[in-house]
């Protein structure tokens, strides 16, 4: 008995250690009359300097804190609203606004803010913040994917324009263990820009998925034959090896992956995404938009010292700087009259990009599609099934999970 007392004793002093560690800043604030602000972030470290550097100039009065979460959508889903537990605020992908807005953890940010709040920025970053109408994310920088080829078998003069030109490049390119065109074809986040460009969706803007649409139908059946001059194997290690050893000529990646190809020695070259011939429609991928979030737990008592922050890193030079530090693009259309935004050309693709790209869904009823049309592109184009079968399978499970969460 005595041995189980000494161990919930010590287990008590590590939860009550921890505690006091966790609160130190807090602490610390109420003894100097400030107001500590706590931004969760799931964020690289050059990202998190950018913004640390930028909150400077609210000392003493404000004094930001970053707090480094891995597991982040579960750790915002267990706090909720619990003052004692959530942050201010979070820094983190625009897609799960629709969970937490059903949940009713977050602030619109037009009030805190007004209805004008986002009037300078990219529209699709605005579009991607919104959910049934409000706005619930200060985008801060942005990324599409990007039509990327070896300029060693590809001249800038021949990247293709259309679809069909990208086809007979690969018909005639693709031989001797050389591809010329690889990319994550069973993917749904790379599989979705060709579906986008038959005018298809996977989903609707309120929650009905798309699977068995004819313009989905019409997009897997034509990208098929792309597929067919692939290697069979197409996960993302696999892809971007091809690429980085120059055995594929182009590929359509992230801006995350161009240092490493630069670093692989390859003059590597961007060019807009191709136009698909049936439809006049650019491939158009899905775009992730980076932003700060505010939950209501501590708005009523904070809401001064949150909007002081949020103005801060709205500011165009730190939006600049993060879009350098990252690899992404800013979300303010101010950013692209300055100098050091327009000479860089990974930047500018993007936001080229992001005239046709879409942002990824934020509702709820995304989360089982990202599987659901894991399942259905393997089905159609490694296993050669029936795509109008693979289509109504597709649909109907993806309905019944959606049903499931009701």
């Amino acid at each position: 008995m005595r041995k189980i007392l000494c161990l919930l004793l010590a287990c008590m002093l590590v939860l009550l250690s921890g505690c006091a560690a966790n609160n130190s800043d807090e602490t610390q604030s109420k003894k100097t009359g400030a107001v500590t602000i706590t931004i969760w972030h799931d964020k690289e470290d050059s990202v998190i300097a950018v913004l640390e550097e930028a909150v400077k100039a609210l000392e003493p009065d404000i004094h930001v804190v970053f707090e480094k979460k891995t597991g982040m959508t579960e750790s915002l889903k267990l706090v909720g609203n619990d003052v004692n537990a959530a942050p201010d605020m979070y820094l983190f992908a625009h897609d799960k606004i629709g969970v937490y807005a059903e949940m009713g953890i977050l602030t619109p940010i037009t009030e805190l803010l007004g209805n004008d709040a986002l009037s300078g920025y990219v529209p699709l970053t605005v579009e991607g913040a919104t959910y049934k109408g409000q706005i619930y994310q200060v985008p801060l920088y942005f990324e599409t994917l990007l039509f990327m080829y070896n300029r060693k078998y590809m001249a800038d003069e021949d990247a293709p324009a259309t679809t069909e030109e990208l086809y007979q490049y690969m018909q005639r390119k693709t031989k001797y263990g050389h591809y010329g065109f690889v990319e994550q074809h069973s993917t749904p986040y790379y599989a979705a820009g060709w579906i986008h460009g038959f005018g298809g969706s996977l989903i609707t803007a309120d929650g009905v998925p798309c699977l068995d649409s004819n313009e989905v139908k019409a997009a897997l059946a034509y990208h098929k034959k792309f597929v067919e001059y692939m290697p069979g194997e197409t996960e993302y290690a696999t892809v971007n090896t091809l690429f980085t050893e120059g055995m594929a000529h182009a590929t359509i990646a992230g801006p995350w992956f161009v240092p490493t190809v630069r670093a692989a020695g390859i003059d590597v070259g961007i060019a807009p995404m191709p136009v698909v011939d049936e439809t006049g429609l650019s491939l158009a991928p899905y775009s992730g938009i980076q932003g700060l979030h505010v939950l209501k737990a501590h708005v009523a008592e904070k809401k001064d010292a949150i909007v002081k922050v949020l103005g801060v890193l709205m500011q165009p030079e730190v939006s600049v700087k993060l879009a350098k530090v990252s690899g992404c693009a800013p979300a303010l259309e101010s950013c692209y009259t300055m100098e050091e935004v327009t000479s860089d050309s990974l930047i500018m693709a993007m936001k080229q990009t992001a005239e046709t790209a879409i942002p990824m869904p934020n509702i709820p009823e995304m989360d089982v599609m990202w599987t659901v049309t894991g399942n259905l592109l393997t089905n159609v184009n490694m296993s050669g099934q029936d795509i109008d079968t693979a289509c109504a399978d597709a649909q109907k499970k993806a309905l019944e999970l959606i049903e499931a969460m009701k």
